[in-house]
């Protein structure tokens, strides 16, 4: 069984090492935000038993916990995760220059019962763990604050910027 010390988890989910540089960025927010998060590969088509296996060893920690999958073209990963799971799902499908963003579509539908969150910036998908995880959580809630605010202090250092 996985033990979190931290009291909160992101779990992310990819289908395959190529996904990796969408996950890096995701778990740079994640660091800033002070959330622990794990990185784990497992494919809805290709390893169903193992992904399976890995969501029964979180499911079975009852600390606070968030996951973020990551899967492009064919995205079952996230239907499959949020089938199985309590906890709320993040998809954050890589972009897909070969079929030109279409494959965003097995992202978007899902059948009754299966609703993962659809967040298409890694940065963002971050940041919605974070106010998930902070319900109930003051600390957490005063980083994502805290985080808001710096992107608040960018625009204005950036508007005085160009009126110097």
């Amino acid at each position: 069984m996985v033990t979190n010390t931290e009291n909160s988890l992101a779990i992310i989910l990819m289908g395959s090492a190529s996904d990796r540089p969408h996950v890096d960025k995701i778990v740079t927010e994640l660091d800033i935000l002070g959330i622990t998060s794990v990185q784990r590969i497992a494919s809805a088509h290709k390893t169903p038993q193992r992904l399976l296996e890995i969501l029964a060893e979180y499911e079975a920690d009852q600390s606070p916990k968030v996951y973020i999958t990551v899967a492009g073209l064919s995205n079952a990963l996230s239907g499959m995760v949020d089938g199985n799971v309590t906890a709320p799902v993040i998809a954050c499908p890589p972009y897909s220059a070969s079929y030109g963003g279409g494959d965003i579509y097995s992202s978007l539908r899902m059948p009754s019962g299966v609703a993962p969150l659809v967040v298409l910036e890694p940065t963002n998908a971050a940041l919605a763990a974070a106010k998930i995880l902070a319900v109930g959580n003051p600390n957490l809630t005063e980083r994502v604050k805290s985080y808001q605010q710096t992107y608040r202090e960018r625009l204005v250092d950036a508007d005085e910027t160009l009126m110097e």
